[in-house]
């Protein structure tokens, strides 16, 4: 009973309203919000915080040094400062960076020039190197330090600076004008808290496979331990520049072709649909105004939603042709093999480069390359080289399309062992490259590529393509190995061969000797002819017709497979 009384007895809990909840609730800023998650960015541990920031400072020096025209000579140098804490310098012969600019681009999350356009750039989001700059900062608690010039007449810039969380702005903190011996470029020197290891996730191996596809770069890497290594450039070629596109009438949302309509400055529909998509002309856009049942000559900020979405049914029943590919730049199968060769020790190499094709409205092109043999391990899984728009992907390979396609490619058709949904077995490196105005990464950290139906699909053909090339060289290998067995076990024979003929024919020594280099040039005469089937093996891209006409039936049975695996998927 007492406990009882007392129960009744205490006070009522005061009620919260909602003005008081109210004054709690603040907005929270970009940096501040990556300051707390660096982890979405690729800063989750300190071996991968080092090799992120190497990553976003190189891809930034590609970029720049591409859309200068200028050769790209990057230099990379880590020194190990002891307690897991690094200093990286990233110094480049790019375009530099005017003053003004030095800021925002190193100090302010979300800012930069790549997002609004519809090109191929290695950058998307402008966080990259602002969030190395951030991720310093908060291990360390020391200013990025940014030296830069633009050309040879002009001073050079030195900075230091920090970002500001509350304000996503940057922070100066000595800005002057220094002495440098470069005509133009950018340097930035970076304190910072990681931990470097060798391996195949590791800043080593990232560099490496940067060589390979951008062919036209040379890296000087210096490492913790003061090792100097060169990945020299395989071509003076450029790349050709992408030029940038409007977006595809396919790939526009409800909500982005409403805000597009508020947003334009043309003042008929007919105008709006023909000035601000990429493939629309005259015919097309009366066509879709047709299809929409919308006057061509509406006025694009009178259009309502209800409007907007026949419009979008307007568009879906017009066939449009699809986007330009200019705003792409593939490596080209060419220089892809160039790549391969030089920092690959193998024996066959093929590389092949698919039409372009489109998901959501944006355009993309894949790439696929093999090299077999040489020193690579026989009994361990191929390794697979991921790469977009010229960039590695190390981590996160189980997550990503490339593997789900390379498992679903069935390579014991092309000499290689493979168990059920697993990568197959082989001493071969399998590269895979796609290139596109808008990667769908899978995070912000852009380790992984989403598994769009479109993309699996492509990188599966040239995966296809590139395995019927090397199915054919294993299976003429093969061939030619068997040849050189027999051919041994004959010459193993031939004298004991010609002593039988001499004594059954009564022959002389020299009548022996000479019918001794008869049958060896007889055997000669069948060097290269397995079945009927000449083969040269300098030639190793001769195509086996045989080999030709059993891949063309595989090739029409995965067919069937994949369109009745889609309609199944569809269903589900």
């Amino acid at each position: 009973m007492p406990d009882e009384q007392a129960t009744l007895t205490e006070p009522a809990p005061k009620k919260i309203i909602a003005t008081e909840l109210a004054k709690s609730q603040k907005e929270i800023g970009v940096a501040e919000f990556f300051s707390r998650n660096r982890h979405l960015l690729g800063f989750d541990n300190k071996r991968k915080a080092l090799m992120t920031t190497i990553k976003e400072a190189v891809d930034n020096s590609l970029d720049a040094c591409e859309e200068a025209g200028v050769l790209p000579e990057i230099h990379v140098e880590i020194i190990d400062m002891t307690n897991d804490r690094f200093r990286v310098i990233v110094e480049d012969n790019g375009p530099g960076i005017v003053k003004k600019q030095l800021g925002k681009i190193f100090g302010k999350l979300l800012y930069g020039s790549k997002f609004h356009k519809l090109q191929m750039n290695r950058g998307q989001q402008g966080i990259g190197i602002s969030a190395c700059v951030l991720y310093a900062q908060l291990t360390t608690g020391r200013p990025a330090k940014i030296t830069s010039r633009i050309d040879k007449s002009e001073p050079v810039n030195y900075v230091e600076l920090t970002l500001d969380t509350k304000t996503n702005n940057p922070i100066i903190l000595k800005e002057s004008v220094v002495e440098w011996n470069k005509e133009h470029g950018t340097k930035i020197e970076l304190d910072l808290e990681g931990s470097y290891q060798k391996g195949v996730q590791s800043i080593d191996q990232y560099l490496k496979q940067t060589a390979i596809v951008n062919p036209h770069v040379t890296i000087i890497y210096t490492n913790p331990k003061a090792e100097q290594i060169i990945f020299p450039r395989a071509t003076d070629v450029m790349p050709k520049k992408a030029e940038p596109i409007k977006p595809h009438p396919y790939g526009v949302e409800l909500g982005i072709l409403i805000e597009m309509l508020q947003r334009t400055e043309y003042k008929t529909l007919q105008q709006f649909l023909i000035q601000e998509f990429s493939r629309v002309g005259n015919n097309t856009a009366k066509e879709i105004c047709e299809n929409a049942r919308l006057l061509p000559n509406t006025k694009p900020n009178a259009v309502t939603r209800e409007m907007a979405d026949k419009l979008m049914e307007g568009i879906k029943k017009t066939k449009i042709i699809a986007p330009s590919s200019d705003c792409i730049e593939p490596i080209g199968e060419e220089l892809l093999e160039k790549g391969m060769r030089k920092e690959i020790n193998a024996e066959f190499y093929c590389a092949t480069t698919r039409p372009a094709n489109v998901y959501r409205g944006f355009p993309f092109i894949v790439e696929a390359a093999l090299a077999y043999g040489g020193d690579q391990p026989a009994e361990e899984p191929v390794t697979l080289l991921r790469f977009a728009n010229r960039v590695p992907l190390l981590f996160q390979q189980g997550a990503c399309a490339t593997t789900k396609s390379i498992i679903s490619t069935s390579w014991k058709s092309y000499g290689l062992q493979q168990s059920s949904g697993s990568v197959p077995i082989g001493p071969c490196s399998v590269l895979i490259h796609i290139a596109s105005v808008w990667v769908p990464f899978t995070s912000e950290s852009k380790e992984a590529i989403a598994h769009y139906p479109e993309i699996i699909k492509e990188i599966k053909l040239a995966l296809q393509e590139c395995g019927r090339k090397l199915g054919s060289y294993i299976s003429k290998k093969k061939r030619v190995g068997d040849e050189l067995k027999k051919r041994g076990y004959i010459e193993k024979y031939i004298p004991h061969v010609s002593e039988a003929l001499k004594e059954l024919l009564q022959l002389n020594d020299e009548q022996k000797e000479k019918l001794e280099v008869e049958l060896k040039e007889l055997l000669e005469k069948t060097r290269g002819k397995l079945d009927d089937v000449e083969f040269d093996p300098a030639k190793n891209e001769e195509y086996d017709e045989n080999f030709a006409v059993n891949q063309k039936k595989k090739k029409l049975n995965d067919d069937v497979e994949e369109n009745s695996s889609e309609d199944s998927d569809d269903l589900d």
